[in-house]
């Protein structure tokens, strides 16, 4: 474990996702602690503010790790669907969309609690049916959680 990615706030996930090790810690706590809130800000329509979540915890990776192969897919997700909603831009969506895709080729399915496959499975509708976005919500820990204030102080720091 790295020691800029310890966080010993962070609490267990529902399940054992990648990333829970048999210790009963998080291999990159911090990177659990970013995907939460970045997913919680994209299931509340936040896409500029999930993007930045994940952005800036990506930057803790060497290029070519799993852990930064999934953060760089969801940096795309994000921006992907805020092409999509707020600039009708699905040409750039798809754009996104494609190289998440790649970016989660050897991602595990139940990733720091996200349900990739889920998530591939949208984006990849999605390049043929953009309305494959409308509704959707990354499952996470077998939920769909939404913002809190706290989301939101959380990605204030990087402004």
């Amino acid at each position: 474990m790295d020691d800029h990615t310890r966080d010993p706030t962070v609490g267990p996930p529902r399940g054992e996702p990648t990333g829970w090790r048999p210790d009963g810690q998080w291999e990159h706590a911090t990177l659990r602690r970013a995907t939460e809130h970045g997913v919680r800000l994209y299931n509340s329509t936040e896409f500029h503010e999930s993007h930045d979540c994940f952005e800036y915890e990506w930057y803790n990776y060497g290029r070519g790790t799993t852990e930064s192969k999934f953060l760089h897919g969801m940096v795309q997700v994000a921006a992907g669907a805020y092409k999509h909603y707020d600039f009708d831009d699905d040409d750039g969506m798809r754009s996104l969309f494609r190289t998440a895709l790649q970016y989660f080729e050897g991602v595990p399915n139940d990733f720091y609690g996200v349900d990739v496959l889920a998530v591939r499975t949208t984006l990849t509708n999605a390049l043929n049916d953009p309305t494959e976005l409308h509704g959707f919500r990354i499952p996470f820990d077998d939920r769909f959680p939404e913002a809190r204030p706290m989301e939101f102080e959380y990605v204030e720091q990087f402004d």
